[in-house]
Order: structure tokens, then C-alpha cells, then sequence
């Protein structure tokens, strides 16, 4: 372990954590995740790992099973999985989410009810914002609920679900016009719990996941479409058991959930700048080891600084979080950061091993194609531009 993306003030028990999960991540992933990766297959193994380690449990509070860490400390859990395998990350961080989303928002009906079962791994979470017509602008969405007595009827196409067949419990956002006079209250998040697999449920009539979408990267994790037709869902399973709070209850987890793809960012390109310094030191060209080369050396520099920066500012949007702060201005610039500089080491790693960059028996090449999802996750480059902007116009208003 090198000097980079080190983390000063954490506790005991954080450092063992950690130390755990590296193991983890040196022993059961890295040997085998590009096989796997190339397969496209779902690492069931490496997932009852995960279990057995409480990682589906890591945020969630003792009270309910989970081990109550902080989401400094799930970032940088996040940070080392990637470093293995991106895919992996991905497996717990949909979960994640809608977890923080019951425990923060739920009813204490909800959380006593999902929150043990998905500490113990028994539950796993997807949520789904995203539809076939729209990314970014989630005020558009078109999926409806409509209140017929106790229940609600759920019609519409949700695209882009990570762990969507895998996955046995979904936070669905869905337009219900029952909160007040703009779209964003107009929203609402619902619990639907279904049975995993593919095609339609058994459990949950009107409900179908068609299949994977094929990708060009972040593969093993399946991302699916979410078909909902005449679904019918009971009351008490709306997030928080009030209609029109579902857009915020989203935002806030998808606060959490940049924070976790800035770590992703951050753990993906330390696993490229090690390939990177491993290779140059291995291969000789005009009689010397290319590390040796001044060209070289520069790019090396060049990506440790972007590894060193985007882990340091990931650790202080958690930290920010943590804090019970507003932290939408540091989760923004943290998670656009580590996303292109993630982008940027990959790519000098790539160019530092030349032709064998290229080839799918070298590392590397699944690194370059598992790096551009980062720039889109959790809103795009532009999106977090956006926030960032309006945040700092607020922050520094001129006085009229």
C-alpha cells in the first residue's frame, strides 16, 4: 500500500474496516474480476462475501442490525471495492441508498420492517428516478400514481435500474399531484417490494424488469428497464407514508449517492495509477525501464496529484455530510472531479502501456471502459456543474 489517498483522523475501528475490506477486495476480487467482467457474469461469490463482512448492513443503525458507520466510512469502503472491481461498488451503492433513504425519511413501521432485513443483506435496494425520454431533468418524469382507496395504481417505463433483476426492494419515484402547485411536490417515492429475476414478477402483477441492457462497461451488475402497468401498491408503502415529498427524499439520496460515485472515481483511478507505475517499471524501451523516461515520469506525477486531489475532496464532502451540514456545493465538485480525473488516469495508464493497453488480457482495458459510466452516474458532468454554479451564485451574492 502506497502513500496515496491516505485518510488522517480515522478511529480504530474505521482502520480496521478498511483493512478488512482491502484484504477482501487483494484476495476475492482483483483475481478474478476481469474474467468475470468479460463474461458479463453476477459475482455471487464476491456478493455472499460482502454479506458475511456486514457490508450491506455497513450505515445502516445497530438498532436494526446494521454496524451504524458513517458515510465517510462508506465512501472509503466504496473507494477500496472500486479499486477491485467498479461493478462490485455498484452492488452496494443502489442499496445503500434507498437504506439512508428509509432511514432518514421512513415511517418507523418501514424502517423496523426493511431496515434488519437489508442490514443482513436478506432485502436488496434498487431505486429508479431515470425514464427511456428523459436523464437529468427528473421534473419531467411521466411514470403516475393514482390514489384509488387504499392503494395506488402505478402506470409507466423506468430506465437505467442498477441491480434491477437482482434486486428485492424498489424506491420508485412516480408523479402522484397530491403535493402542491409545482412538479417537485408533485412527487412520490414508493417501497414496492418484488421477487429478483427477470421478466414479469410473480409477486407484483403488472410489474416486469425486461432484461440487462447490454453496456459497454460496468458489467457483471445488472442495469435493467422497470415496466409498470396497473401495479398496485398499498398506502403505507409510500416512503415517509406522505405523498409529495418523493423528489426530495430522491435529491437527498442522490447526495449520498454522488459522494459514493466520487469514491468510485477515486478507487478506480488508484487502481489505474498502480497499473500504471507497475508497468513502467517493468517495460524497457531504448535500452532502460520506461519509468526511467522523463515523459513518462511526468504523466506519473501528473496522476498521482489527480488521485491525491480527488480522494482529499471526496473525504471532505463525506465529512460535510457527516456533520449534518448542507453539503450539495462539496458532494457536486467532489463527485465532477474524481469523475474526470478518474477519466485522466485511466487514460495516461492506458497510454503508458501502450499496445498492451488495448488488449483484454491486460487490466487496464477494463478500467478504460468502466471509467466513462462515472461521468454520467448520479448526473452528468454538466449537471454537476450546474449545481455547483447556483450554489456558489447563493454563497456569493452581491448585496442589493
Amino acid at each position: 500500500m502506497g502513500r496515496l489517498a491516505q485518510t488522517d483522523g480515522l478511529t480504530e475501528i474505521q482502520r480496521d474496516i478498511l483493512a478488512t475490506v482491502r484484504e477482501f477486495v487483494d484476495k476475492e476480487i482483483i483475481p478474478v474480476a476481469t474474467e468475470l467482467e468479460h463474461k458479463d457474469e453476477y459475482p455471487t461469490a464476491i456478493v455472499e462475501g460482502m454479506k458475511q463482512l456486514g457490508l450491506f448492513g455497513l450505515t445502516i443503525p445497530e438498532e436494526y442490525g446494521g454496524l451504524g458507520e458513517s458515510l465517510l466510512t462508506y465512501a472509503l469502503v466504496v473507494e477500496e471495492i472500486a479499486r477491485g472491481w467498479m461493478s462490485v461498488s455498484g452492488i452496494v451503492n443502489t442499496h445503500f441508498i434507498v437504506a439512508h433513504m428509509i432511514n432518514a425519511h421512513g415511517t418507523q413501521e418501514q424502517k423496523d420492517y426493511f431496515l434488519p432485513k437489508m442490514a443482513a443483506g436478506e432485502i436488496r435496494g434498487a431505486f429508479s428516478m431515470s425514464e427511456p425520454a428523459l436523464g437529468s431533468d427528473v421534473a419531467a418524469i411521466s411514470t403516475k400514481g393514482v390514489k384509488d382507496g387504499d392503494c395506488y395504481v402505478l402506470n409507466g417505463q423506468k430506465m437505467w435500474l442498477t441491480n434491477g433483476g437482482s434486486s428485492t426492494l424498489v424506491a420508485v419515484l412516480c408523479k402522484t399531484d397530491e403535493g402542491g402547485s409545482t412538479p417537485y411536490k408533485n412527487m412520490t417515492t414508493f417501497l414496492i417490494e418484488k421477487t429478483a429475476g427477470f421478466g414479469p414478477n410473480p409477486t407484483v402483477p403488472g410489474l416486469t424488469v425486461p432484461g440487462k441492457i447490454e453496456k459497454m462497461g460496468y458489467k457483471g451488475v445488472d442495469t435493467t428497464e422497470l415496466v409498470l402497468q396497473d401495479v398496485r401498491i398499498p398506502a403505507d408503502r409510500i416512503l415517509g407514508g406522505v405523498p409529495g415529498r418523493g423528489f426530495y427524499q430522491m435529491m437527498d439520496g442522490v447526495e449520498v449517492g454522488r459522494v459514493n460515485v466520487a469514491a468510485r472515481g477515486c478507487g478506480v483511478a488508484r487502481r489505474a495509477f498502480e497499473l500504471g507505475i507497475s508497468y513502467a517499471q517493468q517495460r524497457t524501451t531504448f535500452g532502460k525501464k520506461i519509468a526511467e523516461h522523463q515523459a513518462i515520469q511526468f504523466k506519473l506525477a501528473e496522476m498521482a496529484t489527480k488521485v491525491e486531489a480527488a480522494h482529499q475532496m471526496m473525504v471532505m464532502a463525506a465529512r460535510k455530510k457527516d456533520s449534518g451540514q448542507r453539503n450539495d456545493l462539496e458532494a457536486g465538485m467532489a463527485k465532477y472531479l474524481a469523475s474526470e480525473y478518474c477519466k485522466e488516469v485511466v487514460e495516461d495508464a492506458f497510454r503508458i502501456h501502450g499496445g498492451y493497453g488495448f488488449s483484454k488480457e491486460y487490466e487496464i482495458e477494463r478500467l478504460y471502459r468502466e471509467a466513462p459510466m462515472l461521468l454520467i452516474g448520479e448526473g452528468t458532468a454538466e449537471i454537476q456543474k450546474m449545481i455547483v454554479g447556483r450554489r456558489l451564485l447563493e454563497e456569493y451574492k452581491l448585496a442589493e
